[in-house]
């Protein structure tokens, strides 16, 4: 038989379905509690506010973030790490996508948050210069240390701001699809282009056409959301 989830993570896990569908600010405790007919006291019980909740997906979606933005270990960089990057940071954005959504707004409203975001950003801008040396270690870019620093800087300005630009570009804002998040992955890895080795060419050639969504696709026809992963 399998174990029953404890409320306190039902609550959490109904809250991040309803914060992605729907956008954070307009789903409030009563709006989490009524989903999961349950009684707000119930829920308060668990949590004080809703901000105790975000701060529980903020933990969940950084301790993910950190299980896999490292170098590999004892070996050589690969393109396949690029790829295995991508994937994850993809499943990670679309997983969380509500955080990237209304970043702004839940950092403005919560002090705390705020801080614990700025040190999650710095570990993860110093994570992605040592994999990108890595990659140059490896013979598959071919970059200095500015430029390494640069890219690195890049692609979280992109990867951080990819939903909400997303956001500008559609009537309801709620309907984001995966191939749209998708193409701002693929955003990141074009920025790599002109570093990219002569031997290391065909391997990074065949990650473009995987992650590739055209634009019109990824701009217009993502109104229908797909389920989460």
């Amino acid at each position: 038989m399998a174990p029953r989830i404890k409320t306190s993570e039902r609550i959490v896990q109904n809250s991040l379905e309803l914060f992605n569908q729907q956008g954070e600010r307009s789903i409030s405790t009563n709006h989490i509690a009524a989903h999961m007919e349950i009684s707000p006291g119930n829920l308060y019980y668990h949590f004080p506010n809703k901000q105790a909740i975000i701060a529980v997906l903020f933990s969940e979606y950084e301790s993910l973030v950190d299980s896999f933005l490292r170098p590999p270990q004892g070996r050589a960089s690969t393109v396949e790490d690029k790829r295995f990057y991508l994937k994850e940071l993809l499943a990670a954005m679309w997983r969380y996508r509500f955080l990237h959504r209304d970043l702004e707004h839940l950092l403005d409203s919560d002090p705390e948050l705020a801080g614990r975001y700025r040190r999650f950003s710095q570990r993860c801008l110093i994570h992605g210069t040592h994999i990108y040396a890595g990659f140059v270690e490896a013979g598959i870019l071919r970059m200095d240390k500015v430029q390494i620093e640069s890219l690195t800087l890049n692609a979280w300005i992109i990867l951080t701001s990819w939903v909400r630009f997303l956001c500008t570009t559609r009537e309801n804002s709620n309907h984001l699809s995966e191939q749209a998040v998708k193409r701002g992955v693929y955003q990141v890895l074009v920025l790599e282009a002109g570093f990219v080795t002569d031997q290391a060419r065909d391997e990074v050639n065949a990650l473009y056409e995987e992650f590739y969504v055209p634009l019109g696709q990824a701009l217009e026809e993502a109104h229908e959301e797909s389920e989460p992963l």
